[in-house]
């Protein structure tokens, strides 16, 4: 097998499943990196998850359902070592990519899932104009009154029916103008 390209950071990748072995292909995993102390390689898996409310004779229930059913997240420093076991997992069918090569998800993908909260650099500051590029006020423009580096958020004053609107937008919903 060639030599496989080493990142120095841990990405997001996603690896496919036989359906319905999800779970037990995240306990695997975990079990073998903790017996090979390869923690350092493989820091994080996830099967996202979703809660629903059914309601079934008059009864309320909350039931967790998987988000992408017959695949896995995983975190990892992708090397021979940690892709091997990865990919040698039982009930594992491959890396979602090219090939041999697995991709990682850019921090886009992984912010939408929310499988891991990704900070966003913003060169925004009260004052500023900014055009909202996604959710409910999409091509909105507006003045940012407030930057909350912590929660990842801004405040900005759009103009709704002819009057001024404070709204809290994430930060990856605007572009600055």
């Amino acid at each position: 097998m060639e030599e496989l390209k080493r990142d120095t950071e841990p990405r997001w990748y996603v690896i496919h499943t036989y359906s319905g072995h999800e779970n037990k292909v995240k306990v695997n995993i975990e079990k073998l990196v903790e017996n090979r102390g390869m923690q350092d390689l493989v820091l994080k898996v996830v099967v996202p998850t979703e809660e629903h409310v059914e309601v079934k004779d008059g009864q309320r229930k909350v039931k967790t359902r998987k988000v992408f059913p017959g695949y896995v997240i995983v975190k990892m420093i992708v090397t021979n070592e940690s892709w091997y076991l990865v990919r040698n997992t039982q009930g594992v069918t491959g890396f979602v990519g090219h090939g041999s090569e697995p991709i990682p998800l850019s921090d886009e993908e992984v912010r939408r899932m929310g499988i891991e909260k990704v900070y966003v650099k913003l060169d925004i500051e009260p004052g500023d104009t900014v055009k909202v590029i996604s959710g409910p006020f999409e091509s909105f423009m507006g003045q940012v009154e407030e930057v909350n580096l912590d929660r990842q958020t801004l405040r900005i004053r759009v103009s709704m029916f002819g009057r001024d609107t404070p709204v809290e937008l994430e930060f990856g919903q605007v572009t600055k103008i």
